[in-house]
């Protein structure tokens, strides 16, 4: 006999052999002991959880003819017929090729013959998602009034895509990822039926790659066994899909602790030339860092492996957690960009930079010092004292006998966790009389002459003079414009704070006059600031009490002067060596 990958080998027969989906698999049996059955169900969920498996054993449960308390037998000739793929009354279709009207109609006809073999005629249609609205329009009156003896299971990874209709008419079961534990005891289930030695590292190790699929498992585990088939462990598995160790991790960010920048990257390097998994390393370090502040917070926690702890312990709980909060910050907002990345590598090193270069906080009194080192960067450029980085703009004013969590900044998440509110002058950036003097000496003809800009600002993202402020605008919706000034909308404060900390201190308006050849000042509000600003401005000009148009004091134009690529290079980078071509 041909061999058999290990997930058909190993597919699930009944429902108790199913691992997870435990609410989903109790609500099938229950409906199968009490008779209700419905005409129509919806399996969706990741794939490898198991949709297509769950729906062929409740396929043969409905049509098994035992008299035993397990059900479905396996035994009597519906079970036999069933898992030999060959049962008359159990329809498996692939809507990814069979997704047409014409087919769906054919089915229509074939659901009016009664069973030949069994109770029910079960159609088990995957990928439902993939027909075409006609299809599925064809099929509605079918699934909304079938035969009393016809039952729709209808299996999906994308349940977005299946028309409401058609969703209204089904009993919807979401079927959630397999956690790492219920897969590790599967594989070693596996590994004792195969004759096959494997550690609990690789494992644990393979439970994690398949990122909640049974399926995925299987299949990693099968791959393992042909690359080495006498034994396995973690070594194996990190050889085969590149997975890089907590250890190196933790070497690595102990670099970055350091301020070692060269032999980091020099490292960086070696796991990329060894063709490692750098999204995967990027994922487990955010994971990582993660750990290390909730094992800070809470030495006895038993979400966090022991051998993760001695990690943790040796390399991380000794730097300073707001060094690794901004690090981790980083890495999140780098993974996020990983995708549309050309270079990979060049974005984790930047990323990695970026903390060696920001200063430390340092905590004084904390309760945790004997655990975290208090530094203070002397990184050239950075040679701050204490009390200069407690007063910078924006920074928290460190008191005696602050609690650990008090180290975060007070950011807008905080403030919401904590229910503090914003003072006054933090909610408004710009006074309200100011931005309604704006609006009364708006028109809609210079709006449609800025519309010019707004198409710019996307294409002037790579430019050396003007893309800093191209970057951050774009994407944003104009709101009014006038003679003088350009009033926009971004999606967050963030957004609009960085926009308008860029007009105060270099403003705009060579901007807009290479553009528009006009000088314009750029004013940033946020959607919620334009909703409430409109409100306003509509119940002030009903009640005849609109402000008089404020004045805009431009920024003085600059002497012209030729941009010289050169200067602006050397400038950034005193060390560059330009050659002529």
């Amino acid at each position: 006999m041909a061999y058999q990958a290990l997930y058909r080998k190993y597919r699930p027969t009944d429902f108790d052999s199913v691992v997870g989906q435990k609410h989903i698999v109790q609500t099938l049996k229950n409906a199968i002991d009490k008779d209700r059955i419905a005409h129509a169900y919806l399996f969706t969920g990741p794939r490898g959880t198991g949709k297509t498996s769950i729906a062929k054993i409740f396929a043969r449960a409905l049509n098994c003819t035992t008299d035993k308390d397990k059900i479905p037998c396996e035994e009597c000739d519906n079970c036999k017929a069933s898992l030999a793929g060959n049962h008359p009354d159990i329809v498996e279709i692939d809507a990814a090729s069979n997704n047409g009207v014409d087919e769906v109609r054919s089915l229509i006809d074939k659901v009016y013959y009664a069973p030949i073999l069994g109770k029910y005629k079960v159609y088990i249609i995957d990928e439902v998602h993939m027909m075409t609205t006609g299809a599925f329009n064809a099929l509605l009156k079918t699934i909304e009034e079938p035969p009393e003896n016809v039952v729709f299971i209808l299996a999906t990874t994308e349940p977005a895509k299946v028309i409401p209709t058609i969703l209204s008419r089904c009993q919807r079961f979401d079927f959630s990822k397999v956690s790492d534990p219920d897969i590790k005891g599967r594989l070693k289930q596996i590994c004792e039926y195969e004759n096959y030695s494997a550690d609990d590292e690789a494992l644990q190790l393979i439970a994690s790659l398949a990122q909640g699929g049974m399926r995925d498992s299987l299949s990693i585990l099968d791959q393992c066994i042909a690359f080495s088939p006498e034994s396995l462990n973690g070594d194996d598995v990190r050889d085969i899909y590149g997975v890089i160790t907590d250890d190196d991790i933790g070497q690595l960010f102990e670099k970055v602790h350091n301020g070692n920048a060269e032999e980091m990257i020099d490292m960086l390097n070696q796991f990329s030339d060894q063709g490692m998994d750098l999204r995967r390393f990027v994922s487990d370090f955010i994971r990582l860092l993660k750990n290390s502040m909730l094992f800070t917070l809470s030495e006895n926690t038993t979400l966090i492996s022991e051998a993760q702890k001695t990690v943790l312990q040796k390399y991380f709980v000794n730097s300073d957690i707001q060094k690794r909060s901004n690090l981790l910050s980083d890495l999140m907002e780098t993974y996020s960009k990983l995708n549309y990345s050309s270079n990979v590598l060049d974005y984790i090193q930047v990323a990695l930079l970026k903390t060696l270069l920001k200063p430390v906080i340092p905590i004084q009194n904390s309760g945790y010092e004997s655990r975290q080192s208090i530094q203070v960067s002397q990184k050239k450029g950075y040679d701050q004292s204490e009390k200069e980085s407690q007063n910078r703009p924006g920074s928290p004013k460190i008191k005696e006998n602050h609690k650990l969590s008090e180290i975060f900044w007070k950011s807008d998440v905080s403030r919401e966790t904590s229910g503090e509110k914003k003072s006054e002058s933090e909610k408004e950036k710009f006074d309200k009389e100011m931005l309604l003097g704006l609006l009364v000496q708006a028109s809609k003809e210079e709006k449609q002459k800025d519309e010019l800009f707004r198409s710019h600002v996307g294409n002037d993202l790579n430019d050396l003079k003007f893309g800093r402020f191209a970057a951050s605008i774009r994407n944003y919706k104009p709101v009014a414009s006038g003679v003088n000034f350009i009033l926009i909308e971004l999606n967050s404060d963030l957004l609009s704070d960085e926009a308008n900390n860029l007009e105060d201190q270099y403003g705009f308006e060579d901007y807009t006059e290479s553009v528009l050849g006009v000088r314009k000042k750029v004013f940033a509000i946020t959607t919620s600031e334009r909703k409430n600003l409109i409100k306003e401005f509509v119940l002030r000009q009903k009640q005849g009490s609109l402000p008089s148009p404020v004045q805009i004091e431009l920024k003085p134009k600059k002497e012209e002067e030729n941009f010289d690529v050169e200067k602006h290079l050397k400038k950034i980078f005193p060390d560059i060596e330009i050659i002529d071509d």
